[in-house]
Order: C-alpha cells, then structure tokens, then sequence
C-alpha cells in the first residue's frame, strides 16, 4: 500500500469514528429548544401525476444553510428542506456529515424546477452544482423525486417562488 492510500484510509476511518461519536453524544443531548428550530412551512410540488403537499423546514441564515440536513437518520416521506436564496445564482451543495441519502431539487426563481440530483450520496464531500442560476433547493428523501414524478420543467408553490409560481395557499 502507498503512503497516500495509508494515509487516505486512515483519515477516513478517523471520519467515520467521530461520525460515531458525534450520533452517540448526539444522542445523550436534550432537544434543541423550540426557538432554535428553523421555521416550518409547507409548499406545493406540481407535476404530471398531480399536486403534492410537502412540509418543509426552511433554512433562511447563513447558520441554517450551513447545518442543512447534517447528523439526522431519517426524514420522512413528504418531508423536506428548502434552502432560499434572495438572487438567482448558481448553487453549490455537498453532502458532508449528512447520513442519508437526498434528493436535490433546483428550483430557478418562477417556481419551475430546473434541474434534479436524485440520489445524493451520504458523506460525500464532492459539490453538487445547480448549473444554472436558481433561487431555492428542495432536499428530500433519495427517491421522493421519481416517486413524485419531480423533472425539470415541474412547478414548486411557495411564497418565496414569486406570483409566477403561485402563492402557498393551498390548491
């Protein structure tokens, strides 16, 4: 073995460790106070199989942004995150210390869905880019988009999408 692959595996046992340790303090700890939580909203997804309501966290501060879906084991079936940016730009996701896999949803600022990564996998450093100016991304659970019928050219219905993409009332 090389130094480099020594030294590579090394580290990445060392991450995996921490990992660990991390979900067992994790553990140990009391729920983060209401205050602390992000702010829970819901929005509208619109595609050809129909209209689907997902409730959704929405990560508004930079601090937000930063902690995104990290450290958590599950996120259930029409659950998500939204990630709101006041300027169409373009977008860079990983998936550092998130344990499960995600679907990305690029949304540009009419609401309309303008690309898709499904299936991010866990762990995995390398970025993901929205390649092209967005304005918000949608995480949901691996799978969700297919399951949903999510492509590019579907809707998103929520207020921080504009009147073009239609208000978060209810349809």
């Amino acid at each position: 073995m090389s130094p480099v692959t020594e030294d590579e595996t090394i580290r990445s046992r060392v991450a995996h460790r921490a990992a660990l340790l991390f979900l067992a303090l994790a553990a140990l700890l009391p729920p983060l106070p209401a205050g602390a939580r992000m702010r829970l909203d819901q929005l509208w997804l619109v595609t050809a199989s129909g209209e689907h309501r997902i409730e959704i966290e929405v990560a508004v501060s930079e601090q937000e942004k930063s902690l995104g879906l990290m450290f958590r084991t599950t996120l259930g079936a029409g659950k998500g995150m939204l990630f709101p940016y006041d300027r169409p730009q373009e977008v860079t996701m990983w998936m550092r210390n998130t344990f499960i896999p995600l679907d990305m949803v690029f949304i540009r600022a009419d609401g309309v869905v303008h690309r898709i990564e499904a299936g991010a996998e866990p762990m995995n450093e390398s970025l993901i880019e929205s390649k092209g100016p967005v304005t918000g991304v949608l995480e949901l659970d691996a799978g969700s988009a297919a399951r949903l019928g999510i492509v590019p050219g579907s809707r998103v219905r929520h207020s921080h999408f504009g009147a073009a993409a239609g208000s978060s009332a209810q349809p």
